[in-house]
Formats: C-alpha cells, structure tokens, sequence
C-alpha cells in the first residue's frame, strides 16, 4: 500500500496476464474507506486483502466497482465479506457483469460473435472460460449513475472501454479506471451486447474528461497521469490516426473485422490476442461508418444476421 499525492492510497495486485498488475485504489470518506476495485480474484486474492486492510486506521464501508471486467471486480465478494462493506456499481455495468459471468454460454457467445475460423472458434471459446473461477462478484450491488457524489466524489461516466465505466472525481484528482492509461492505451472494442458505437463513446469521453480538465489521474493500470487533459488529447490523436489506418485497410472488396484486424494489428498473434485484436478493428470499422467514410453490409439468414463485412465508402 502506499500513499499518493491527494491522499489517495493505492493497493497494487498482481496479474497473471498484461500488463502484469492492476492497481486498486482506497479512499477516506466520513465512515472511513471507500475501495475502489480489487483486481482479479486469484487463490491469495483474500489474503492478499485482509493484510492490506489490517494497515487501516478505520473500517471500509464501501466498495465501488469501476467496470466490470475481471482485474476490476474479481475479487469483489472477498472484500465485501472480509468488510461488510455496501458495493456501489452502475446499472449498465452490473447488468453487463450479469450476462458475462453468469452466463455459462458467453463464451460461445463471443465466439459466434467474432465469425473467425473454426480452429480460432475453438481457442476463443476455450479462452473465453479461462477467467471464470477467478471471477467472485457481487450479484446485487447497490446502483449508482452519473452524476452521483459518494462522499464529495462525483461518479463521472466514462464509456468506451466498457460501456458502464464509471470514475471519480474530487478536487482535482480522477480516479480514471481504465478510461485514461499511461504508458499503455486503453482498448475500446466492440462486443456483443455493447453499444453500438463504443469508439465514439470513448472519444466523447475523452472531451469530457478534457473539460473538467482534472490535475491529476490514477488509473487502473501504469503510471499515475500528470497531466490527464494532455493525455486525453494524445489518446484522441491515436484514434483519429488509428481510424485513418482503419480507412486505407478497406476497399471495394468487403472484408470482415477479422480481416481487416490483419493489416491493423498484423498476423503474428495468438488467437486470445487475435480476439482483442479484432474487437478493436470492430470498434474502428463502426465509427468510420457513422462518419460516412465506410459501408456495413449486414448478410442475413432467415431474418438473422450471420455475417457482417465492410467497405469503403463510395
């Protein structure tokens, strides 16, 4: 544990995959602490906990969930038992950790989702189960939105690397979650059951981020942010040139997201990569066709649509 500039004290817990860690965060409130996040929970991921709670001058009594991927909440039921702590997560989240982890066929969902070949399928849905038994959420955490205050911090929603991403702000300090990374750069894909344009979410969050133009940020991952206004601009540079490559991969020829994810991300990955890989060219083909720079062509079967390619815009 140590403590950062802000009074903010942060927790780092290890990764078995990149980047390695994710960092959790605790914050004073009237009651004593708020937790925020617990990374992935690993076999010691209890252990791991009560001694860094034990340091403690008061009790947590809440614990808010940033998003719902599996570094972010894993461990969420261990720290609510050892605590009593309420969990605080918003509505779109809590429904999104639903379908994806109590949902014994999302796996297959995703695969089907991606329409790669047979031997990716294969891996993808093999990949996609990996997580589970390291996944102990909260199944009915107390709601919150945009725009709420826990204890003078203002919940500020931030989509795009999931659709129900919440931060936090106070005084200048966010307490940014995936939404704003350093050196690394969040990834913003497209899955089944998101919204539909996760890129422009993410770039609208990004201009937000720009006007309450915070002095500091402390992400889930990497460094702390010095300056989280300069680093949402870089981030929107990235995407613009990142859409522009997005743009010269296509043609008149239609090409799926797999497809075009090869001059993107190039051909050397594994398929729990490629997954990744492709989620994000999805994401980038989707906002090029709300900017009318590129063409979606849906290929139905008995009212069904089992196949989606893209073109240039004519």
């Amino acid at each position: 544990m140590e403590e950062l500039p802000g009074g903010v004290l942060r927790v780092t817990m290890p990764l078995p995959m990149r980047p390695g860690h994710v960092h959790c965060y605790l914050l004073r409130v009237e009651s004593g602490f708020m937790v925020v996040d617990t990374g992935l929970g690993l076999p010691d991921a209890r252990e791991r906990w009560a001694a860094e709670l034990a340091r403690l001058d008061a009790p947590v009594t809440a614990l808010f969930l940033t998003h719902f991927h599996p570094d972010h909440l894993g461990a969420a039921a261990d720290v609510r038992d050892l605590t009593g702590a309420t969990v605080l997560q918003g509505a779109v989240d809590a429904a999104q950790a639903r379908l994806a982890w109590e949902n014994e066929a999302w796996s297959q969902a995703l695969a089907d989702w991606f329409r790669v070949p047979a031997p990716v399928t294969d891996e993808l849905i093999e990949q996609g189960s990996v997580y589970r038994p390291f996944i102990r959420s909260v199944g009915d955490p107390e709601l919150v939105d945009d725009g709420d205050r826990l204890s003078g911090w203002e919940i500020v929603a931030a989509p795009g690397h999931a659709d129900g991403q919440l931060t936090l702000v106070k005084d200048g300090v966010l307490i940014a979650a995936d939404h704003l990374l350093s050196p690394i750069t969040p990834t913003v894909g497209l899955w089944p059951a998101s919204r539909p344009d996760p890129l422009g979410d993410y770039l609208g969050a990004l201009e937000r981020t720009i006007e309450l133009a915070p002095t500091v940020a402390y992400g889930g991952h990497g460094d702390p942010i010095p300056d989280p206004v300069g680093r949402a601009r870089e981030l929107i540079a990235h995407h613009h040139d990142r859409l522009d490559v997005t743009a010269a991969a296509l043609g008149q020829e239609p090409r799926t997201g797999y497809d075009v994810s090869y001059p993107l991300f190039g051909a050397d990955l594994p398929p729990h990569v490629r997954r990744f890989a492709v989620a994000e060219t999805l994401s980038h083909l989707e906002r090029l066709v709300c900017d009318g720079r590129a063409e979606r062509h849906d290929l139905e079967r008995d009212g069904n649509v089992v196949g989606v390619s893209y073109t240039a815009a004519q």
